[in-house]
């Protein structure tokens, strides 16, 4: 099973327009969110990157929307770490918390790199996919499309 975290958010005043609809940028926020907190759960979070020398910058990022996230709806994101051999792919699932409907899904990237000399790692860190699996070994699994 892959690492996966999910968060509830509540769709705050301040994140919606005038019709009461999330504005579409608002919707990294909450990926973000979820990301963090999957990272926390495996001790994989930007200070642990930091100490162990990594950084883990976005190469790539996607958002489908699928229905609209309106003023205080409640909604679950889930993230679940898809690919983490040569990068590292997270793949988002936003639902409504009431009804399980799909409301978005996406997608981000991030790649290895060394934080004394910021060059690219062409493989992620043993020690980074240790946290993840609980093995040394690197393994590349996907994800069923959300």
């Amino acid at each position: 099973m892959n690492p996966t975290a999910q968060v509830e958010i509540a769709i705050p005043f301040h994140d919606v327009d005038m019709l009461c609809i999330a504005w579409h940028g608002h919707y990294y926020k909450y990926f973000e969110i979820a990301r963090t907190e999957l990272f926390r759960k495996y001790n994989c979070d930007v200070n642990e990157l930091k100490e162990l020398g990594y950084y883990l910058p976005i190469t790539d990022s996607s958002c489908r929307y699928i229905s609209p996230l309106k003023y205080g709806m409640k909604v679950l994101v889930s993230a679940t770490l898809a690919e983490w051999e040569y990068r590292f792919v997270v793949k988002y699932l936003i639902r409504n918390a009431e009804t399980g409907k799909r409301l978005a899904k996406g997608s981000t990237t991030q790649v290895s790199v060394l934080g004394k000399t910021h060059s690219l790692c062409m493989v992620s860190p043993d020690c980074l996919v240790q946290r993840f699996t609980g093995t040394l070994s690197a393994s590349v699994l996907t994800n069923e499309e959300h």
